[in-house]
């Protein structure tokens, strides 16, 4: 099973509630960078990695998704998962997110459970905010901590560049680091649109707007210069994708894309992707 990437194609961060967490709001986007995950019948639990350095103990999320799963469906926890990673860690890409969903819908199958969306996403909601989203994929609207998914027809139109440090940064910094109230706010009306429209899909958001991007900005203001790079190259709008430190441009055309990440060097990585529709079955 693939494990696709996410970029927020606009975020706000409305208040810090009392638990903790920050309320927001965000248009999820998934795109064509996936990694993969592979499922085998085992007598006891395992999970190996290959393709980065991440350890596959009881921290993982994809190890997390498996004990969780087991446990909410009182099911011995078995089975060999192998993970290539492809997608970067700490990048603002959801990852890690991603490989917890399809965990869970990877041994929801292999252990004979058969659950539907509805059912496991009581599991995902409580493996990270962007866990449930996966679970959906291709265009989406989410709100609370982010777990809260409507999901919508189609997908913006366009290509994306990605352009990632050879850094991650911590999505728990970035919230930390930033001055938000601990009391609600004016309901943002970034996400006010008519959903069935197909000049919105086909426009560039004139909202896209990342709150925490600022944040960001001031402890890594190279990203800024690589936003610019984006901008100068012929990107209709470039944004930090969630808490970073993954930049992104949305081009018209795919030619402009592929010469912008050319220009791009050592130890910068840029990757030319596009925006993903999916179909609701499940």
């Amino acid at each position: 099973m693939f494990a696709p990437a996410k970029i927020n194609l606009g975020l706000r961060v409305l208040f810090r509630r009392p638990d903790g967490f920050h309320e927001i709001e965000t248009l999820f986007q998934e795109i064509s960078w996936t990694d993969r995950l592979e499922f085998y019948p085992a007598e006891s639990w395992s999970l190996e990695v290959r393709g980065i350095d991440l350890d596959a103990g009881p921290e993982n999320l994809v190890t997390r998704a498996a004990h969780e799963l087991s446990r909410e469906a009182g099911v011995p926890c078995r089975g060999q998962v192998v993970l290539q990673k492809e997608i970067p860690l700490g990048a603002g890409l959801g990852g890690g997110s991603s490989n917890a969903a399809v965990a869970l819908v990877g041994l929801s199958r292999l252990w004979g459970l058969k659950w539907n969306r509805e059912r496991l996403r009581t599991v995902a909601q409580r493996l990270g905010s962007d866990c449930v989203f996966f679970l959906y994929g291709g265009l989406a609207r989410g709100s609370g901590r982010g777990e809260i998914i409507e999901p919508l027809e189609g997908r913006f139109e366009g290509e994306v560049v990605l352009v990632m440090p050879d850094y991650g940064i911590s999505t728990a910094w970035a919230y930390n680091a930033g001055e938000f109230p601990l009391t609600q706010v004016e309901e943002s009306v970034i996400f006010r649109f008519c959903r069935n429209d197909r000049a919105f899909l086909q426009g560039i958001p004139d909202y896209i707007h990342n709150d925490l991007e600022n944040i960001v900005l001031c402890r890594y203001p190279e990203l800024g210069d690589i936003k610019d790079c984006l901008l100068r190259a012929g990107a209709e709008t470039a944004l930090i994708s969630g808490s970073g430190s993954t930049v992104f441009g949305i081009f018209r055309e795919r030619s402009r894309a592929m010469q912008a990440a050319q220009r791009f060097e050592k130890p910068l990585r840029a990757r030319v992707c596009r925006m993903v529709a999916r179909s609701r079955e499940f």
